[in-house]
């Protein structure tokens, strides 16, 4: 059953790349002969085609396949490193930003003038005996 499809479709083949003679001359017919060859002769090289060149142009086809997928895979490597070194600075001004809070927290857990400044600048608070004048 594979040599009758292979067959059909060799026919094909041939027909498609028939050269087909301009004029009824003799020698026209003659000369195609000698350049393709007669029909089983086409046949048993495979056409007029060279296997090579489909051979070649597969294996250039697969070489431009794979060269995409990796210049695609670099640019997205690309893209998650730099994201990469991004949120690690972020991480480490957060970190900076969290160890000045802790320190202010432990100031203001432990030293009283610290807590008296924390009180007057940000609860606008006053002692007993302080007298307040507003000046606009």
């Amino acid at each position: 059953m594979n040599k009758v499809g292979n067959t059909y479709l060799v026919n094909n083949r041939l027909r498609s790349q028939r050269v087909v003679a301009r004029s009824s001359n003799a020698n026209t017919r003659r000369l195609a002969r000698s350049i393709i060859g007669t029909k089983s002769e086409v046949r048993r090289r495979g056409g007029v085609v060279p296997s090579w060149v489909f051979f070649s142009m597969v294996s250039l086809a697969l070489v431009a396949l794979c060269l995409t997928v990796i210049v695609r895979f670099q640019m997205k490597a690309n893209a998650a490193t730099k994201q990469n070194e991004e949120i690690n600075r972020e991480i480490e001004s957060l970190r900076g930003a969290n160890n000045a809070l802790q320190d202010e927290v432990k100031r203001l857990r432990t030293d009283p003038r610290a807590i008296e400044t924390a009180a007057r600048t940000r609860l606008n608070m006053v002692r007993e005996n302080e007298i307040i004048v507003p000046v606009e």
